[in-house]
């Protein structure tokens, strides 16, 4: 076998070097502030159950979806899934990825072309960024969550590059951003980009199942549905499943279906998989999916609240969405007080540099439904301690 490749062999020992190595933990039973599972439906044995009965009424056996949507992939489950997708988040059509990395690598390496340009916040997802390199459009960063500096950075595009009339500029933002926690003006930020006839995108991963009215997003909750041109929603976090969805207008998803290249050369998501994507909704749009929400909700007030009382919210990012951030520079001390937290049964996950800039190195808790008050003061009290 021939040796490895010295240039790869460097990266490894840069990365060890400066404490960044990553590796694949193991399952544990510490308390947990680090998982997507915001509303715990990941382990919840309602829909567990409600996905096996729904397969044995459709009369639906097989384990794997076969072949590509395409070719013979695109069994029964899909329709009924897109329908309900489309009518509880208000859209005119909706098409499901494998994952939320699939569909954000399909749309932005398929949608804008070679003469267009897209603007992103500079603390947008990587795979948003993975897919505008994939594409054939020019590509600027705006900084974060600053409207004002959007709109200079469009104003000097478009006077450099003489802006042609078939030219479309695409911005895209979170509406809950995942190393942060925090949220643009969205509402002003739609306004903007109708007006200048831009096409927005919003990713709604970390805000769907927490935030607007029952967790249908901070799109929906603004009422600006008809403003965005596409948002993408997950469901491996609130939902606790696996999959995703890119919703807009018919014309939109007709193109991603003949020219998203993350979506036609793959296999389909097996029936079970879609089965228990169809399971959460159900259980979610119940009254007691409804007071999940409402518990998580109780919980980001009261870990507020406790910030305060510790004296702890300078060293916090601003953030009223479950993703709270503890900002601990450098990869070393950060790793540290993380290791201490978990020798004390609890797993929350020290975030290094280079996944976030050098120096913004933090702790990020991830509350749920399913944390206790007890939990959460003991947490936050360790933190201090150690902080």
């Amino acid at each position: 076998m021939p040796n490895f490749p010295k240039k790869l062999q460097q990266k490894l020992v840069e990365r060890e070097h400066s404490k960044a190595l990553r590796s694949l933990p193991f399952p544990t039973n510490l308390v947990d502030f680090s998982s997507n599972d915001y509303l715990g439906f990941a382990k919840n044995e309602t829909i567990y159950a409600d996905t096996f009965q729904y397969l044995l009424k459709t009369e639906i056996t097989q384990n794997g979806a076969t072949g590509s949507r395409l070719l013979t992939g695109n069994h029964k489950l899909y329709r009924e899934l897109e329908e309900l997708i489309t009518e509880f988040h208000n859209v005119e059509r909706a098409l499901v990825f494998n994952s939320g990395y699939d569909a954000n690598i399909g749309f932005f390496s398929a949608v804008p072309q070679r003469g267009d340009v897209v603007f992103y916040d500079e603390y947008i997802h990587a795979s948003i960024r993975d897919g505008i390199k994939m594409g054939n459009a020019r590509n600027y960063k705006f900084k974060h969550n600053d409207i004002e500096d959007l709109k200079s950075k469009i104003e000097l595009s478009v006077r450099a590059e003489s802006r042609t009339s078939d030219t479309d500029i695409y911005v895209v933002t979170e509406s809950v951003f995942s190393m942060d926690g925090d949220s643009p003006d969205l509402k002003s930020l739609a306004k903007f980009c109708a007006k200048q006839n831009i096409h927005l995108i919003v990713d709604e991963a970390h805000a769907m199942g927490v935030l607007g009215k029952n967790g249908k997003g901070l799109v929906q909750d603004l009422k600006i549905e008809k403003q965005i041109f596409a948002r993408i929603i997950t469901f491996g976090k609130a939902l606790g499943c696996h999959g995703a969805a890119i919703l807009g207008e018919k014309s939109l998803i007709d193109y991603l279906v003949n020219f998203a290249r993350s979506f036609i050369y793959t296999t389909g998501l097996p029936p079970h998989n879609v089965a228990s994507i169809l399971s959460a909704y159900r259980y979610w749009n119940a009254a007691i999916g409804e007071e999940e929400i409402q518990q998580l909700l109780r919980n980001i007030q009261h870990f507020k609240s406790k910030l305060l009382k510790l004296g702890l919210s300078s060293f916090f990012t601003p953030s009223d969405s479950a993703i709270q951030c503890c900002l601990i520079s450098g990869n070393e001390k950060v790793k540290s007080i993380s290791k201490k937290l978990y020798d004390k049964s609890f797993e929350i996950k020290a975030i290094l540099s280079p996944t976030v800039p050098e120096g913004q190195e933090r702790l990020r808790f991830c509350l749920h439904s399913y944390n206790s008050e007890e939990e959460i003061g003991l947490a936050l009290q360790l933190l201090k301690r150690y902080l």
